[in-house]
Parts: structure tokens; sequence; C-alpha cells
């Protein structure tokens, strides 16, 4: 069974020195030194990376372990980097977007591709997800659950909603810059609690704010399980029906609709709340998505969904029918056919 994990970030093994060419210390930089791959930001030790974060071959052998077939890479959003001029964003996600799309190419059965774009400028935003699409062939963008001081449901993106609608880009919406991170920064708490309420934060906004209401044409998948939205939605329908003058002021229709709209990843790393999420999104608004190669994420690629013992047909939607649905791509596009390949 053709299996395609949506939620799977790559970097390259270096990337262009923003912070030392425009002197600022927050653009993250990759150190290679004695065989490790180090990412500093803010003149500080952020991450260790292996070669699991970027070497396609290396990818691809690991999953073959779990018979995972594809991976719609995505960049990682300490790379987002919109808090920075506009332009200079711009060259770091043309980088990331080249380098996709170059993985993309070498390896057409194992790889589908979500670009990066500078939405602290949603002109330049628009114009660098045109040549994603247009230019790179890869099928969308991932974009922060806000930006920066602006949520989804700000009038300044939704021009940038709106040409990813009448481009047919699949939008990733993944966590970042987690709010609480310095009221609550112990006990991994940003990532722990922080990260499910930026994906109901965003999934709020893009409801409440008619984003999706506006745009029917629009596909949105919430990254994480959805993060604490699916979870909360009774709360989230009675507030919006005890106190429509809060709540109802710019979309009068019923949050619970939005189910039929959104699309979200299993990697909620419990078989209850992944049932939970099925049962209340449909399997049709399911897929895999495993957070790889991160901690965070599903450490055996798929068994989440295989835990379930749900039948093929189910099983088949889950792994590889919503994702081609989302990426509007052809079931044909991973076939395995030795002269597509390199």
């Amino acid at each position: 069974m053709l299996k395609i994990d949506t939620h799977a970030h790559i970097l390259p093994d270096t990337w262009p020195n923003l912070a030392e060419k425009y002197g600022d210390d927050r653009f993250p930089v990759m150190v290679r030194s004695d065989g490790h791959h180090r990412i500093y930001k803010d003149g500080k030790f952020f991450r260790e990376v292996w070669a699991s974060a970027f070497d396609p071959e290396v990818r691809i052998a690991d999953y073959a372990r779990f018979g995972v077939d594809v991976q719609v890479v995505s960049t990682v959003p300490v790379l987002f980097s919109y808090w920075a001029k506009p332009s200079q964003a711009l060259e770091l996600h043309r980088f990331l977007n080249d380098h996709t799309a170059e993985i993309c190419r070498r390896y057409p059965r194992n790889y589908a591709g979500i670009g990066t774009v500078p939405l602290q400028s949603p002109t330049l935003a628009i114009q660098e997800m045109e040549r994603c699409i247009e230019q790179l062939g890869l099928s969308g963008v991932q974009l922060g659950s806000h930006i920066e001081n602006w949520n989804l449901d700000a009038p300044e993106l939704f021009p940038f909603f709106e040409a990813a609608a009448d481009l047919g880009a699949a939008l990733l919406v993944h966590p970042w810059d987690m709010m609480g991170r310095e009221t609550m920064p112990k006990y991994w708490l940003p990532w722990l609690v922080g990260m499910p309420a930026e994906q109901s934060r965003a999934a709020c906004c893009l409801i409440f704010g008619g984003v999706l209401e506006r745009l029917p044409k629009l596909r949105v998948c919430l990254a994480h399980g959805g993060g604490a939205f699916p979870y909360t939605i009774g709360r989230i329908e009675h507030g919006f029906r005890m106190r429509p003058d809060l709540v109802a002021t710019d979309n009068a229709r019923n949050p619970r609709d939005y189910f039929e709209r959104l699309y979200f990843d299993s990697c909620v790393h419990d078989p209850a709340a992944l049932r939970y999420l099925i049962d209340v999104a449909g399997a049709e608004h399911v897929m895999l998505g495993t957070d790889y190669p991160f901690p965070l994420g599903e450490q055996e690629p798929g068994s989440g969904i295989t835990a379930l013992g749900l039948p093929l047909d189910r099983q088949a939607r889950l792994f590889h029918g919503t994702a081609l649905e989302w990426l509007d791509l052809p079931l044909n596009r991973f076939a395995n056919d030795p002269e597509s390949s390199e």
C-alpha cells in the first residue's frame, strides 16, 4: 500500500550565512565541524541535526524500514524568519525552495515538496509562491500559525490566501514562535503546551475571520493533528453559540462545519486521540504525517494508523488517498517506473 508522509522536514546541509552577511544573529546558521551539524541562532546553540535531516538517501532507507514510500518535505519553522527584512528573508526562502525542488527532481518517486515564503511581505510571498508552483513544481507552501503580530485572519494576509486558492496550492500550517515561550520556558512547555495552542489559534482565525468561508477552494492542512483545535471544538462551538457578539463577528457559520474543509495530519501520539480525530473530521480529511525526523515526531512512521486496525480501504485513505487530494496529485505520480527516476 502506498504510504505518503505529509509532514516531514528537510534541511540543506548548509545555507547562506545571512547572520554574518547582514550582521543579525537572529538568522539561523548551520555550522559543520568534526562530523557534526549544529544550528546556531541568536548567537547560541539551537539544535544538532543528523544525516536524516538533510541526506535524501539516508531518509529513503530509513523510511523503507516502515514501508513508507513518499515524504512531502518542508523546511523547519526556525527558518521562517518572519521578523527579518522582507528582501533578506526572500533570499533565504528562495535558496530553501530551490533545494527542496532539486530533491524532488532527483527523487520523483520518493519526494514531493512544500515551499516557504516571506509572509511579512504578502506581495513577495505571492510572487515566491507562484515561482514554487509554476516554475519549481512544488505542491504548495508551508506557513506559520501566525506571522509575527498578524494572526491568519489579518486583512494584510488575505491576498496571499486568495492567490493560494487561485493557484491550487496546498497550504501546511505549522506551529512556530509558540505562545508562552517566555512565561513558561521550563519542562519543554512551549513545545508540549504552546504548539497545540498555536494550531487552535490558527484554525480559529481562519474560521472566525472568514478566510475559509470566502475561499471555498483553499486547501489547508493543520500539522500536528490540528493541535488542540479538534479536541476543544465542543468548547469553541459552545462559545460561538453563547456569545456570538464576541465570536461570530466576522463569520456566522458554525465552526464545527469546517471539519469538512480542513485537513489534518495523524501526528497525535495516541491511538484514542487519532480515532477521535478521524471520527470528528472523517478519514477523508486525515492523512499520515510524522514530523520526521525530530524527537516530537512519530518514531515509527505510520504506526499510529496501523495500530487502529482499520479496514484496508480506510487505511488506504489515511496512508495516501487524503494526501493525494490535498496535494492535488494523481496516484501514478509515485508509480514505480524505473524510467521516471534518474
